[in-house]
């Protein structure tokens, strides 16, 4: 049986980017904010955890059994966790990530379980490990109450994806107002596919990253006029929440204020009003008509970098600069926040780009980087 998207809670924890006690450390996830921020989703109305296997490399699960599993009781949450196959060296690998998630957390079985950024070259680790039929048969063995898979492909991949896959419970997308009728993401035609298969969806990048929390001020001025007392990020989440067959909507949260704002947002959801849409679709054509780059900060590229270039810091100071019109400013800030690993480190060997979801020229963009900050 498919999850019912009409009773889950439209706000879902995405535990990718925790607080962290060292910025430099990954695993140095801040248990006891964490546990604040549980605290506070759950007093909120939410029950929808997502994590997954690598994670803050791999102690994401472990701090969700810390902060979550030990301390609530079963019935009070859901669980989604993911295998990446394709960057799994071997069958046994991949096929060892769910034993080694449970483990992690504390449970018996997990309440959704994705086979994570299929999509291109990726899938066909994926097929050849046997993945779609190994996370089946683990459904019918109970360690596994809803498969499904996520992507970051276009319409044509996700329509093969489901025609070949018909059991699929549910599936994750990227889904956001500015993705909605971008010809490449065509998130509108990704959510009416799935739609068509009868297959709910988990929407993830709801703010694309953070970027439609910080617009322009010439775009944020046409929002705030129509709603004032409304935030940047609840425009984006609403538009999210009240697309039709949605299960829910991932926030990655990185703090109790953002959970406290973020739950104040899903409590007070309510459609757009005729006057609120039309803000929107001004701000939204505002935005096409400022030249980006659709980095999301998934971090897949800086895993593949053998310079050890920070990618999505340098591509996100390129966007700061589009958006504030103020190279100076950002040139000082890229002398600090890019110091680990320079664009003009950048060999052009490709492999980033490779894997990258959102299919971004990132050469092309680290050589404009070294030009206007170093």
């Amino acid at each position: 049986m498919r999850p019912d998207f009409e009773t889950t809670p439209k706000l879902g924890f995405g535990c990718m980017r925790l607080p962290l006690l060292d910025p430099n450390d990954q695993k140095s996830i801040d248990i006891e904010q964490f546990k604040q921020m549980v605290d506070a989703f759950i007093d909120g109305g939410g029950t929808y955890f997502d994590t997954a296997f690598v994670y803050h490399e791999g102690t994401s699960e472990t701090a969700l059994r810390q902060a979550l599993v030990e301390r609530y009781p079963r019935e009070a949450y859901t669980v989604a966790t993911k295998c990446l196959a394709w960057a799994a060296p071997d069958e046994a690998t991949a096929k060892s990530n769910l034993a080694t998630s449970l483990e992690r957390m504390g449970l018996d079985y997990v309440d959704f379980y994705l086979l994570h950024n299929v999509g291109g070259e990726r899938t066909a680790k994926f097929d050849a490990y046997g993945m779609w039929d190994f996370a089946l048969r683990k459904k019918e063995e109970g360690l596994i109450k809803n498969v499904g898979f996520s992507m970051h492909d276009g319409p044509d991949a996700l329509e093969a994806l489901l025609t070949a896959h018909p059991q699929m419970d549910f599936v994750q997308l990227q889904v956001n107002y500015l993705d909605w009728d971008d010809p490449v993401v065509q998130a509108r035609r990704c959510m009416e596919i799935a739609e068509a298969h009868g297959v709910p969806v988990v929407i993830m990048e709801p703010a694309r990253g953070g970027r439609l929390v910080e617009l322009p001020e010439r775009v944020a001025d046409v929002l705030r006029a129509a709603s004032p007392e409304s935030s940047l990020a609840s425009w984006a989440y609403r538009f999210c929440m009240n697309q039709p067959n949605v299960l829910t909507v991932l926030s990655g949260m990185s703090n109790i204020e953002q959970v406290r704002e973020n739950v104040a947002d899903f409590q007070a959801n309510r459609p757009f009003s005729a006057a609120e849409q039309e803000a929107l679709d001004a701000a939204i054509e505002t935005l096409r008509g400022m030249a980006s780059v659709p980095c999301t900060n998934c971090r897949y590229c800086v895993k593949e970098c053998p310079q050890g270039v920070v990618i999505p810091e340098i591509l996100s100071l390129l966007n700061l600069e589009l958006m504030t019109e103020n190279r100076p400013f950002v040139k000082g800030l890229y002398s600090w926040q890019a110091a680990p690993g320079p664009a003009s480190k950048c060999i052009a060997c490709g492999a980033c780009e490779s894997m990258c979801p959102q299919g971004i020229d990132i050469v092309r963009e680290l050589e404009v980087a070294a030009e206007h900050f170093e």
